[in-house]
């Protein structure tokens, strides 16, 4: 049964949610245990499908995640139970979906479950890295130190995703602008000026003929194409979630001049500190390679990673696997992994990998922004000049005429 309640805290707050238990005494009995004092408690009924809410408007976030990660290292690292730390979290998590799911977790902790196996039945939220590294402290009884390194390592992650968002801003809204000025010309200003140029009666220009032609067109049939490229990049997007589509994405994207040098940046970067937090966290080689393999987010590196991971089970070392791929792990990166098994310090030499790696991610994307920028000002220009030009040569050579 589910309910919707709405509860105070201990300093007044009001807090509103929904709970799931199997009846509404066993929700008051939860709700009490989170500090929580009930006001209202409704069961909830079948609603109809436009007042569900909306799942993606209330999607966990990155941030949701970090904040968590990092307030449970906190709490639990001063000597806060496990239990309480996750009824704290819950008490004070804003977004309704994460907390029902803190909740239960909390719900199957105090009940005896390990920490990891109740993550773990949350696989899009929690990946398999976030439970392997939780489940790594638990057997070690380290799960202070591993909520900490997971809680920086997320957000290492983080900043540097928000870093590469808020370059592709500018870029974005010059693009719109581009679109909502020829919008503008198409829909309204070139209109009035063809009335005006038929009236002249004479000879259009090559030039103006065109835009006019082009014009015409898009008026006409400017939302069948839409609609058309619409189709066109959702049949392109199933295709992706295949198997098979994914390879083809993921091998050809690697392919493109600057967009792939910037992708294995990216790859490079992510497989490095991932490896190497999970080699930190004390797991076994084979299966940090395995769990970085699901992970790393592209289907060619996964390949060879888990190549990687078989070679390594019969004595091989990483980088002698690493290095019959040269396309995809550069000489600097074998040659330090080398060094890093040799020395007995892979996870700490892969650290310094990654902090390169993601300076030199920074760096590319600063200067592909630094070429794409003027370019699409440049494109902007010329779009909108030359529609000016089409049109304003005819009225000139009619002036000129008289």
């Amino acid at each position: 049964m589910k309910f919707n309640y709405q509860a105070r805290t201990k300093k007044g707050e009001i807090q509103a949610g929904v709970i799931e238990t199997s009846s509404r005494e066993a929700a008051v009995s939860i709700l009490q245990k989170y500090g929580l004092y009930v006001t209202i408690l409704e069961e909830v009924e079948e609603i109809p499908f436009y007042a569900k809410r909306i799942a993606f408007l209330e999607r966990i976030s990155r941030k949701d995640l970090v904040l968590f990660s990092r307030q449970l290292s906190i709490m639990f690292g001063s000597k806060v139970t496990l239990i309480e730390s996750l009824r704290t979290l819950a008490s004070q998590t804003k977004n309704s979906d994460f907390r029902e799911k803190i909740i239960k977790i909390s719900e199957e902790v105090e009940g005896g479950t390990a920490l990891s196996s109740a993550l773990s039945k949350y696989p899009q939220i929690f990946s398999p890295f976030y439970v392997a590294m939780v489940r790594s402290g638990e057997a070690s009884g380290k799960l202070s130190e591993a909520l900490s390194y997971l809680a920086e390592h997320l957000e290492r992650e983080y900043h540097l995703f928000n870093r590469l968002m808020g370059a592709m801003i500018y870029p974005a809204l010059i693009f719109f602008v581009v679109l909502m000025v020829l919008a503008l010309m198409i829909f309204f200003v070139i209109p009035q000026l063809t009335g005006v140029l038929k009236e002249t009666q004479q000879e259009l220009p090559a030039i103006t003929q065109i835009a006019l032609a082009l014009t015409d067109f898009l008026r006409k049939w400017g939302l069948i194409f839409i609609l058309i490229l619409v189709i066109l990049v959702l049949t392109l997007f199933r295709y992706y979630k295949t198997k098979a589509g994914k390879e083809f994405f993921d091998k050809s994207f690697l392919r493109f001049p600057l967009i792939g040098h910037f992708l294995k940046l990216i790859y490079l970067s992510r497989f490095a500190e991932n490896l190497s937090t999970l080699i930190s966290a004390g797991l076994p080689i084979a299966q940090c390679l395995e769990i970085t393999a699901k992970i790393v987010g592209n289907s060619l590196y996964q390949e060879i990673i888990f190549q990687a991971r078989d070679e390594v089970k019969r004595g091989e070392p990483i980088s002698s696997v690493l290095a019959r791929f040269p396309e995809a792990f550069p000489p600097v990166f074998t040659q330090m992994a080398l060094v890093g098994e040799r020395t007995g310090t892979l996870d700490k030499t892969l650290m310094n990998l990654v902090s390169f790696y993601q300076k030199e991610t920074e760096r590319t994307a600063e200067n592909l922004l630094s070429v794409l920028e003027p370019l699409l000002i440049v494109f902007l220009g010329v779009v909108v000049g030359g529609l000016i030009a089409a049109f304003l040569l005819p009225l000139y050579q009619v002036t000129a005429g008289f």
